[in-house]
């Protein structure tokens, strides 16, 4: 089987650190079995996305020695796609419209013993207080229902499973709660953006960050759903910076562009990451 696998940034600040060993991780993953390296513009929030960090993605990463197949998948492109994914999830009533704000959210999330999964397993609202706040143009979003997700699938449910690189594991979706796979005038989160653009692109291995890992249990589940293939999983360390915390875009000292711009190579990056080049 091939093996496919792709590095998915988001133009929305300039690369760091972090993001040259995902890249250089993933890279390097597909050179070894002579595999495909994919890279995939993640621009679905328009809010924060910026041309000029774009094109610094492809400039950093072009210096960093990678090399990807064209063209390259941008999400603001496939927005109709996403669409008519999530039309076929509202006709299955497999998501209902939540009209909670962020307050109550994190209210009801303090609230539950377990925290935001507990707090977000719910129901649309009675159909006259929902057409009443639909007519008031309250903005809702559109989550999916893990208890109409159960009763799709039946015994499927209870067998929903992945492999990363621990091994076999058995999916918990129930991790997340009922999770934002749209909103109103939005047609994907993440989670469903991502899915489907790895189903697209024919991706055979997804290799991100720890910090990702519990996602697999939810992608599986809508992979499920959506009759998608899965892929298998690896999830890689974090990178930190000297105050121990994780990187972030608002770290300038730690991009590629500003490592780039005090002297250091490509060869430095790999050393300060203890990435060694494949042979």
């Amino acid at each position: 089987m091939a093996f496919v696998t792709r590095f998915a940034p988001s133009p929305t600040g300039y690369l760091h650190l972090g993001h040259a060993f995902s890249a250089l991780t993933a890279f390097d993953a597909a050179r070894a079995p002579d595999g495909r390296f994919l890279l995939r513009i993640e621009d679905i929030d328009q809010g924060r996305a910026r041309p000029e960090f774009e094109a610094a993605i492809y400039e950093d990463l072009a210096w960093l020695g990678l090399e990807w197949e064209e063209p390259v998948l941008r999400q603001s492109e496939h927005m109709a796609d996403y669409e008519r994914v999530l039309d076929d999830l509202i006709a299955r009533r497999l998501v209902y419209r939540c009209f909670l704000t962020r307050r109550e959210i994190a209210e009801a999330s303090a609230s539950a013993p377990h925290g935001a999964a507990e707090a977000l397993r719910g129901a649309p609202p009675p159909q006259e207080e929902e057409n009443a706040r639909l007519a008031r143009g309250e903005p809702f979003a559109w989550r999916l229902s893990l208890q109409a997700a159960r009763t799709a699938l039946g015994d499927d449910y209870a067998k929903l499973s992945f492999e990363d690189e621990t091994g076999h594991l058995r999916a918990k979706p129930e991790l997340h709660g009922d999770v934002v796979l749209a909103r109103k005038d939005f047609p994907a989160s993440y989670h469903l953006a991502s899915v489907l653009d790895d189903a697209q692109q024919g991706v055979t291995h997804v290799i991100r960050g720890d910090d990702l890992r519990d996602a697999a249990h939810l992608h599986v589940l809508l992979q499920r759903l959506l009759g998608l293939p899965r892929p298998s999983y690896r999830h890689h360390p974090l990178v930190f910076g000297p105050d121990g915390k994780r990187l972030a875009k608002r770290d300038q000292s730690m991009t590629l562009r500003a490592l780039r711009e005090a002297g250091n190579t490509p060869a430095d990056i790999r050393t300060l990451l203890n990435v060694e080049t494949p042979p």
